[in-house]
């Protein structure tokens, strides 16, 4: 029974979304996998992202990055989802960018997709049909670039399918959603500025992002709003020498989704009304690198009871070495047997060099 298991597909991806150790709760949205950050380093500084946006992990905090960057990267990132509840889900993703001269920026691509396991089929009657495999998966192209000295500007655009359950009988299309959705983001480094005598130069980051903008997914006879997001950020060098380099950033998030009942409100009025209930989400990090080779992280995480109450900390490291970037972050729930508790993510950074057309 198609209904059936789509309410158990349900459940099950919500218990998923409320152990992210990335991402705002879904307040009711479609495809919350875009909400999941494959970004070890920021995750081990408590979800900070938005102004730290120096390497191709841009393309999920802020786009605007990329206008800065002149190189060639590739990421990924594979993880196993819930392991301790002996799920077969799996997050995995893959990205690659590089800087072309014809267009003064930096074009980049990437691929997602949530496995979200296997399950049986069954009829009116509970009869086995076979099984099926659930999966959800998201292609996105984006561009960055330089739209004045200090500032950088990114937009990307995604295609997104959710594919829930199979096709069933007279419901055309069951359990089969997809849509589009486009990103936009800012980043501003001054290269100089002045505070009170304060010399800030190429110290002050700020970031803005809006992401997941578009169309409802729609399952069945139900539409469920994107998961769109505003994000905001700031990061302080406050130490740099020939040894060590010291960051500190933050991070304010907000789930621009509006629901009451079955009934969401629509774009752009939800940018609106979601303002109505709860507050932002609340991330501060820090980063140090000893001679650009080890990185020590550490943040902490919190948002209001409206959203979920969610609150930890995490620590992470990265190491540095030649073309490779590799970063690990841990999660520490202040709450204690909570499901998030424990959690470790690894991400992979190829630097492959500035490219010859440059």
């Amino acid at each position: 029974m198609i209904k059936n298991r789509m309410l158990f597909m349900s459940a099950l991806f919500a218990l998923g979304m409320a152990t992210l150790p990335a991402s705002a709760q879904t307040g009711g949205s479609a495809v919350p996998f875009l909400l999941i950050s494959a970004d070890a380093r920021a995750c081990g500084m408590g979800e900070v992202g938005t102004a730290m946006a120096d390497n191709l992990n841009a393309i999920y905090w802020n786009p605007g990055g990329l206008g800065y960057q002149d190189k060639q990267q590739v990421a990924i990132n594979f993880s196993r989802w819930l392991p301790q509840f002996n799920t077969d889900l799996y997050y995995s993703y893959g990205a690659y960018g590089q800087y072309v001269e014809a267009l003064d920026g930096m074009v980049a691509a990437n691929f997602v997709l949530m496995n979200l396991g296997e399950f049986t089929r069954t009829n009116e009657r509970g009869d086995k049909q076979g099984t099926f495999r659930s999966n959800e998966f998201s292609f996105g192209l984006y561009y960055g670039t330089m739209i004045s000295d200090d500032i950088g500007a990114g937009v990307g655009l995604r295609y997104i399918q959710s594919n829930l359950a199979p096709i069933s009988g007279q419901a055309t299309g069951a359990g089969t959603g997809t849509s589009g959705a486009f990103d936009i983001g800012l980043l501003w480094r001054p290269s100089k500025l002045d505070v009170f005598g304060w010399e800030l130069d190429d110290k002050l980051a700020v970031g803005f992002n809006l992401q997941n903008v578009g169309p409802k997914v729609t399952y069945l006879q139900q539409s469920d709003p994107l998961p769109t997001t505003l994000r905001l950020g700031t990061s302080l060098n406050v130490v740099r020498d020939e040894f060590n380099d010291l960051t500190l950033a933050f991070d304010a998030s907000k789930l621009l989704v509006r629901r009451d009942a079955t009934v969401s409100d629509p774009i752009p009025k939800s940018f609106v009304t979601a303002w109505e209930k709860g507050g932002m989400e609340l991330a501060f990090g820090a980063e140090y690198w000893y001679e650009r080779v080890v990185a020590l992280r550490a943040g902490y995480f919190a948002e209001p009871a409206s959203s979920g109450n969610r609150e930890f900390l995490t620590f992470g490291a990265g190491v540095k070495y030649q073309m490779f970037n590799l970063d690990f972050s841990f999660l520490n729930t202040i709450e204690e047997n909570h499901p998030l508790a424990n959690t470790m993510r690894f991400s992979l950074i190829v630097d492959l060099g500035v490219p010859d057309t440059k």
